[in-house]
């Protein structure tokens, strides 16, 4: 239908996500798709029994806006009990509708208009498109494509008087580096002493490899006094599509989020918060992720091994990346799209995660998938 009004857009140059472009074209051509983070194998059958039971139960309704209090319960032992910190599950964790949403609550709270947000690159999509709908100003910092890694002088140097956030990621998507000790060290020593908010996104919190512990802002006390973590049900349960997740936070931070957080969707769906507050009992539910995600990142490498794909080490998330310009000089994407049409395998190309398309001539690929998904898929890549 046409518009009767004219109108201006908040992000003219934003279209259709990669992800969905990815997708169709992998439908259109009967690709194996190993380009999502989503699986395609069941939950956990205690999972949906549990949301079953929950809804016969009469959990139907709205939840309290900050979360049903036995998730919250749950979340705090958690969190104390893998990293040490103690939050109020009053007054400093909150419930989500996915981690998309606790990303956006959080510097929608957080941030306003002529402040700057440090992120590096490539990164998740939604940062950059989040900070400019504040009115701000996204600074990337890039990522050295030889082993991208932060180099924290780089940080130092893009901090200005402006600077009121710097999002973290780890394990990182898209590239699969996780932090190391060191690394919150050197943060938490960029910004003593100043009001600059960390904003750190540890959706796969559960998923590092090769006996690493993850690094989560709660682990360094000073850190975890200026920090909003954001994680996800979804990743760590195999249910991306339940879009429910959590952040924590101090209470003065976190009361700003849930301000913005209850005018967004007021609180996340109920039975399944319920459900979650039951497997969160059962700490085997998400402790074993890293062996699971390990074997099936094994797998693939080893599958690859006969390919000439030049693979990238993958110490964390459902990600691996592979390089590709020692056999074409093509951009990312359009080596992606003959791969798809050629060969009936979807990847992404990273310049996906790059504000500029910056093209490195990588490839990433997505392990969340059944074994035979993952054998029959690197079948095809080794023809290349």
């Amino acid at each position: 239908m046409r518009s009767a009004i004219t109108h201006r857009s908040k992000l003219p140059d934003v279209g259709t996500t990669i992800f969905t472009v990815i997708g169709q074209l992998a439908a259109q051509h009967d690709a194996l798709n190993l380009s999502q983070g989503a699986p395609n194998f069941a939950p956990d059958p205690a999972l949906i029994d549990g949301v079953a039971r929950a809804m016969r139960d009469g959990h139907n309704q709205y939840a309290p806006m900050a979360g049903v209090v036995s998730l919250r319960e749950r979340l705090a032992e958690k969190t104390e009990a893998l990293y040490g910190a103690r939050y109020d599950p009053g007054t400093e964790i909150t419930v989500i509708a996915s981690a998309s949403e606790g990303l956006y609550a959080a510097i929608s709270a957080l941030v306003h208009p002529g402040d700057e947000v440090i992120y590096f690159e490539p990164a998740f999509d939604s940062y950059a498109p989040i900070v400019r709908m504040q009115h701000a100003t996204p600074v990337a910092i890039k990522l050295s494509p030889e082993h991208f890694r932060v180099d924290w002088d780089e940080v130092a140097a893009a901090i200005t008087p402006r600077t009121r956030m710097i999002v973290v990621n780890t394990p990182h998507n898209p590239t699969a580096t996780v932090f190391r000790a060191d690394d919150l060290e050197r943060l938490a020593q960029l910004t003593r002493n100043t009001d600059i908010v960390v904003l750190s996104d540890e959706v796969y919190e559960h998923v590092v490899f090769d006996g690493a512990q993850h690094q989560s802002v709660a682990r360094h006390r000073e850190l975890a006094e200026r920090s909003v973590i954001v994680s996800s049900f979804g990743k760590s349960f195999h249910v991306t599509g339940w879009r429910v997740g959590y952040c924590v936070a101090p209470a003065a931070l976190m009361d700003e989020i849930r301000k913005v957080h209850q005018f967004m969707t007021f609180s996340a769906d109920t039975p399944m918060q319920v459900a979650f507050a039951q497997m969160l009992a059962r700490p085997e539910s998400y402790l074993g992720l890293s062996a699971f995600y390990q074997a099936k990142r094994d797998l693939l490498a080893r599958e690859l091994a006969g390919s000439r794909l030049q693979l990238l080490p993958s110490e964390g998330s459902f990600f691996m990346l592979a390089r590709f310009r020692h056999l074409s000089d093509e951009r990312d994407s359009d080596f992606v799209l003959r791969v798809i049409r050629d060969v009936r395998v979807a990847t992404i190309p990273l310049s996906a995660f790059y504000a500029d398309g910056t093209d490195t001539g990588v490839i990433r690929l997505s392990f969340s998938k059944d074994d035979a998904t993952l054998i029959e898929g690197a079948r095809r890549l080794r023809s290349l």
